[in-house]
């Protein structure tokens, strides 16, 4: 089958298996224009993607201004962009939406403008510096709303109230309360409130991350990653469901986004995980699990692992490092329980005439690795992720080159530019209301209370604070995205975690792999009920299997939080034996899930398989030896009863 017809064919699947009466809403939808208000959005759009590129180069300006000009960028292309609310005509401009973007333009051109005078009279505003803070912490919530939903808003809206009602909170939330001209002034004209530290990774890293998967997106990178996959594993055991995780896999490290992810790839692989006999809802929950492992999977990650690095001080190569590990186990979790479920389904793979070839697609498309190995090697070498992204898209435009289909020409170079600040303004939109309550957080000292609250409940215990968080993390991720979550959590949760003897990097890490989960888990999953609209599936079922398919990223967790040689903490031979053992380890989880090793498992075979998972997960020599004793015993079993 060539790529055409595989495309075709895979379309034509879709048509036929999704189910077209599910109508799944995942997000607010963008105006559409003509004439000249499209030109204007085109122009404001390449011209933020320009601006970011120069200063990638020729450095930034100054935090404060750096930040104001790329939130005007984002701000007007959202209130031109995404209507207040989906019932409203989406195809004129109204008078209210024309106000809003004026008085943004007002606001951050005061901060361009007066910039001298407002660092010489800090911590002494004028009526101007209220009145304009007022509005652009306003405009600011109302544009987080609209592209991003009502719940981090909401969060922002609840700490503005708290800043200022603070001495009539009770225990230990109470603080002396902070009147209007001391609130929105913070806000507007420092560092640690709306333009602080989370819009100021989108301003530089973030914006620059999702450009590169832009470029790369026009060059057809993505249909190459999921040919690939095919090819590698299509013919095997369970073929479509080992190849959607693998492009899934391929198209995280880029994208950064779950639900993206879902739709990209499964399109194709949904369809053909059906055809081979996966359930429909067991395809849609493989495919968001998979995509939702994206947002921890080096190189590139979600933007939520590039405000990490800025909290923790440390360089993102470190972070992206710590990542990898348990980023990989999850994937071979992934990858034993979908062939564990094809056995004991007795499912096959695609015929091989119905795949490309694996040499024919990697001579198409072998240039198509070069950015991402090149991003990775600048990364190594110490440079910054600004540096690095920024020469990883002039080489990814060079390489287009190569092969006709995949040349970024004018016409499409003008697309990239556009398309990569449109893909930009959720997460900035996203970035800055965060930082609201960061600011909050900064001022009434809520993080250091919530800190001591945590450690009180948990009367000091780790094994007691652990759920705890996790619980919150999942409970502040199933309503944020995972950027803004992260940026919360970090200010309240993690500081606990960090007191009560956990090194900063896993306890950081802990919390964004619960945020992250949050997509897969019901009621509110977005991935998989992106993957159950695609499959014609019951969303709430899809869900639920998605976290049973996902169990490891529940797991995981713990351990390097107890054990953090997980996240590359430790001797080498320490990590490296860690990770030899927990790979073990999550394949005896999966085969606890799906009950299937070599034949069928009895209860006590999974119940064995289960506990061994968690020693040898855990590292130790001792709960190594424990765990790989009682896998050992369930393998030879297994091997004694397909014998006869």
């Amino acid at each position: 089958m060539s790529p055409n017809q595989k495309e075709s064919g895979s379309t034509e699947l879709v048509e036929q298996q999704t189910d077209p009466t599910l109508d799944l809403d995942l997000g607010p939808k963008t105006r559409t224009f003509k004439g000249f208000l499209a030109v204007l959005i085109s122009f404001i759009a390449i011209a933020a993607s320009l601006f970011h590129l120069y200063t990638a180069q020729f450095g930034t300006f100054f935090a404060l201004i750096q930040r104001d000009i790329h939130w005007l960028f984002m701000s007007v292309l959202i209130f031109l962009l995404y209507p207040a609310s989906k019932r409203l005509v989406r195809n004129r401009l109204p008078w209210y939406d024309i106000v809003c973007i004026a008085a943004t333009l007002i606001a951050g051109l005061y901060i361009l403008v007066d910039m001298n005078n407002i660092v010489m009279r800090a911590g002494d505003p004028t009526v101007a510096d209220v009145v304009l803070g007022i509005i652009t912490v306003l405009l600011v919530i109302e544009a987080a709303r609209r592209t991003i939903g009502p719940a981090l808003p909401v969060v922002a809206v609840a700490a503005l109230l708290y800043a200022y009602f603070g001495r009539y909170m009770p225990g230990l939330l109470a603080h002396k309360g902070y009147s209007i001209r001391r609130i929105f002034p913070y806000q507007f004209l420092t560092t640690e409130g709306v333009y602080g530290v989370p819009l100021g990774v989108s301003s530089t890293f973030v914006y620059l991350f999702i450009l590169f998967g832009s470029f790369l997106d026009k060059t057809g990178a993505g249909k190459f990653f999921i040919d690939l996959a095919f090819a590698m594993t299509g013919s095997s055991q369970g073929g479509p469901a080992k190849a959607a995780i693998v492009s899934s896999a391929l198209l995280g490290t880029v994208s950064g986004s779950s639900v993206a992810n879902v739709v990209t790839t499964g399109t194709f692989t949904i369809p053909l995980m059906k055809r081979v006999g996966y359930e429909p809802y067991f395809a849609g929950a493989v495919e968001a699990a998979s995509s939702t492992g994206g947002q921890i999977m080096p190189p590139v990650m979600g933007a939520a692992a590039f405000i990490m690095a800025e909290v923790l001080g440390v360089p993102y190569i470190k972070v992206a490092a710590a990542a990898a590990i348990p980023a990989v186990l999850y994937y071979i979790s992934l990858f034993a329980q979908v062939h564990f479920r094809a056995g004991r389904l007795g499912l096959k793979g695609l015929p091989a005439h119905e795949l490309p070839q694996f040499k024919e697609t990697l001579r198409r498309g072998w240039h198509l690795l070069l950015p991402l190995i090149v991003l990775i090697v600048i990364l190594t070498l110490g440079y910054s992720p600004m540096k690095a992204v920024f020469w990883t898209i002039i080489l990814t435009a060079i390489l287009s080159f190569i092969k006709p289909e995949t040349r970024i020409t004018g016409a499409k170079l003008l697309e990239a530019l556009e398309e990569g600040a449109r893909s930009a303004l959720e997460v900035a939109a996203a970035c800055a209301c965060a930082g609201i309550v960061v600011g909050v957080v900064t001022m009434t000292g809520l993080g250091l209370k919530l800190a001591g609250l945590i450690i009180t409940w948990s009367r000091g215990q780790l094994y007691l604070a652990l759920p705890l968080t996790m619980l919150a993390s999942i409970l502040l991720g199933m309503a944020l995205p995972t950027t803004a979550k992260y940026v919360v959590l970090s200010t309240l949760a993690a500081p606990a975690l960090v007191r009560l003897g956990v090194p900063a990097m896993a306890a950081h890490m802990f919390i964004l792999y619960f945020g992250v989960v949050a997509d897969i888990t019901p009621p509110v999953a977005l991935a998989s009920y992106a993957g159950a609209g695609i499959a014609g599936a019951n969303a709430m079922k899809t869900g639920w299997t998605a976290v049973q398919i996902g169990l490891a990223a529940f797991i995981v967790p713990f351990m390097f939080a107890y054990s953090p040689s997980l996240v590359l903490i430790g001797a080498a031979g320490e990590i490296i034996l860690a990770f030899i053992t927990a790979s073990v380890g999550v394949a005896s989880l999966a085969a606890a899930i799906q009950g299937w090793i070599l034949t069928a498992e009895s209860w006590w075979e999974r119940a064995i398989c289960f506990a061994s998972a968690l020693m040898l997960i855990k590292p130790g020599l001792m709960t190594d030896l424990i765990g790989g004793i009682g896998l050992a015993i369930v393998i030879l079993h297994q091997l004694a009863i397909t014998r006869k």
